[in-house]
């Protein structure tokens, strides 16, 4: 299953490297013969990318799982002013260009917030990229909490795609967007949250529970 976003990326990419291949053929050329061989490991390398597996694993009420594949890369606590409008505390997910990129919802609830920021391309995993960086942010209410999730893009990305609306069901652990080649989501939770995990952790999106919210 791949993200329907990559469809064109695969098919092209698949379409040059069986060009070079017939070319390769006709020619006799083993130079040709090596670019075709390339070209077809960056086509798997293409599909592999946009790859969309199923992600099934605990859900519920009070159960915060990860929204993106990737590594841990910051736990802050830190103040929220547009949607959350006070302190949270920020669990940062880097995503390099091998991890799967479909982003995922992290709690089920109504998305009240839809918010799009033009941007730098800042290395994501600094925290400047946090407040500079292109970046779009979805809030969801969720019961008695207010969960924020940002997508940010980074060296590489250059596209972020959300399809969240406000007034939208946010069914946890289904798709709300992707990011194309190398970027960050962070989550912003309550701050008496109990946290799952630790700056350097490795988690996957719709599977690794990173969080329970407060009971209170």
């Amino acid at each position: 299953m791949f993200a329907r976003e990559g469809y064109p990326f695969i098919v092209g990419a698949a379409a040059l490297a069986a060009a070079m291949f017939a070319a390769a053929l006709r020619l006799r050329s083993w130079p040709l013969w090596l670019v075709a061989f390339l070209l077809t490991v960056i086509a798997l390398w293409v599909a592999w990318f946009f790859r969309n597996p199923d992600r099934p694993g605990e859900r519920g009420a009070g159960i915060v799982i990860s929204p993106a594949d990737g590594r841990v890369v910051l736990i802050t606590p830190i103040d929220e002013p547009t949607f959350v409008h006070g302190p949270t505390m920020r669990v940062s997910i880097f995503m390099n260009v091998f991890d799967v990129h479909v982003n995922r919802y992290p709690v089920n609830g109504v998305v009240q917030h839809v918010v799009h920021k033009a941007g730098k391309f800042l290395n994501a995993v600094t925290e400047a990229s946090s407040a500079e960086n292109e970046q779009a942010s979805v809030g969801i209410v969720s019961g008695p909490h207010r969960i924020l999730m940002r997508q940010i893009a980074g060296l590489i990305a250059r596209r972020i795609i959300t399809d969240s609306a406000v007034g939208d069901t946010a069914a946890q652990g289904a798709r709300m967007g992707l990011i194309r080649f190398g970027s960050r989501v962070d989550v912003f939770l309550p701050p008496t949250s109990t946290l799952h995990v630790a700056v350097g952790q490795r988690t996957q999106a719709g599977v690794t529970v990173i969080a329970h919210l407060p009971t209170a």
